[in-house]
């Protein structure tokens, strides 16, 4: 009898944790308005020496309000990576829901996303994470039937708070064989 190989994912909300958000109703429309928080690159360098594979799951309103568009939002996500590599680091997969409120089974706080992520990496969610500055992200990753990071934001249904992703990043390290690598 075979088994299905699993893997150690951390989901990753983008606006908010990876980079500074755009004021209230605005939002980041391309790599200019873009700008990584305090140390993201090292923070996804210490997830990849884990062994967890990256996954940013972001809804992106601003394609369905046609303010940005679906080729932006993928030049945005080259370029993260290709910032990131300096630091010996990476994001294995991007995953956008581009649609309106209510429109959808792919916008955070449904699961839509992380199913997709599921096909490409089937998920070991005892070891597996959602990481979000919002209540939806949390939500999410409870849907998921994994543990939920609030990430800058004290939110009181996450299972752990961190001020930053570097922070979380440090705490999963320190935390030994329950998350490292196997």
């Amino acid at each position: 009898m075979s088994t299905i190989k699993t893997f150690k994912v951390i989901f990753l909300d983008r606006d908010g944790v990876i980079n500074k958000k755009a004021p209230e109703g605005d939002y980041i429309k391309n790599w200019e308005e873009f700008h990584f928080l305090e140390k993201v690159p090292e923070a996804i360098h210490i997830f990849n020496d884990l062994g967890f594979k990256i996954v940013v799951v972001s809804n992106q309103r601003g394609i369905a309000k046609r303010l940005m568009t679906m080729s932006d939002v993928n030049y945005i996500h080259e370029q993260i990576n290709k910032q990131i590599s300096a630091y010996k680091a990476h994001i294995d997969a991007f995953f956008v829901c581009p649609h309106e409120k209510g429109t959808c089974h792919c916008r955070k706080p449904e699961i839509g996303l992380f199913l997709q992520a599921a096909k490409l990496f089937p998920v070991d969610k005892l070891h597996s994470f959602m990481m979000g500055d919002s209540i939806t992200d949390i939500e999410a990753g409870h849907k998921f039937g994994i543990k939920s990071v609030a990430i800058g934001n004290f939110l009181k249904k996450a299972d752990f708070y961190f001020p930053d992703l570097y922070q979380a990043a440090k705490y999963i390290m320190n935390s030994g064989s329950s998350y490292g690598n196997h």
